[in-house]
């Protein structure tokens, strides 16, 4: 069983991109290579157990276990000691990372309240774009009666565009909900 938005980039974008910018090489194409999405819990330090619900939420957002991410640095500012968990991460390749897309651009993101579309400026000057959500309950798959705080996430769209307008026109042409400025 084949993505329908692998299936949409190899019909649809794959020509377009192609005849927008004149690649001669169906591999010069861009490509979407992989998703990592990261939950950041500073409060993890006081209280440990939050990561659990934390790391059990990531898991049924992205369809995958979760990588405890841990402190490289003791900081004693912030009561945070070497290799204490700080927070959680997943990286989604393939179809799951095709299957996450397909949900978050059509199901969760239009579930934010006042919702006019995503920033076209979060790119980082190489076709990458960063998203960051303030609360993991736009995911239909979070139960809201089982969560205990609302929680961020972070999620970075990792393409193998060369520009930004490379990296625009690819996830334009996915389906992407960007603002009009």
């Amino acid at each position: 069983m084949k993505a329908r938005l692998r299936e949409h980039y190899l019909k649809n974008v794959v020509p377009a991109l192609t005849k927008e910018f004149g690649y001669t090489n169906v591999m010069a194409v861009p490509k979407i290579e992989k998703i990592s999405i990261n939950v950041g819990l500073g409060e993890a330090t006081s209280n440990p157990k939050i990561m659990d619900g934390a790391a059990n939420e990531l898991g049924s957002i992205a369809g995958q276990k979760p990588v405890v991410t841990r402190a490289k640095k003791s900081i004693a500012a912030f009561k945070l000691r070497e290799n204490m968990p700080i927070g959680c991460m997943v990286t989604l390749r393939g179809d799951r990372m095709f299957e996450f897309l397909d949900r978050l651009m059509n199901i969760s993101l239009p579930r934010v309240r006042d919702f006019r579309g995503v920033s076209s400026k979060a790119f980082d000057g190489r076709g990458n774009y960063t998203l960051g959500i303030k609360d993991q309950l736009i995911f239909p798959e979070i139960d809201y009666n089982k969560v205990d705080k609302t929680r961020g996430m972070n999620i970075s769209i990792t393409t193998t565009a060369k520009t930004d307008a490379e990296g625009v026109s690819l996830l334009k042409l996915m389906g992407m909900p960007f603002r009009l400025q």
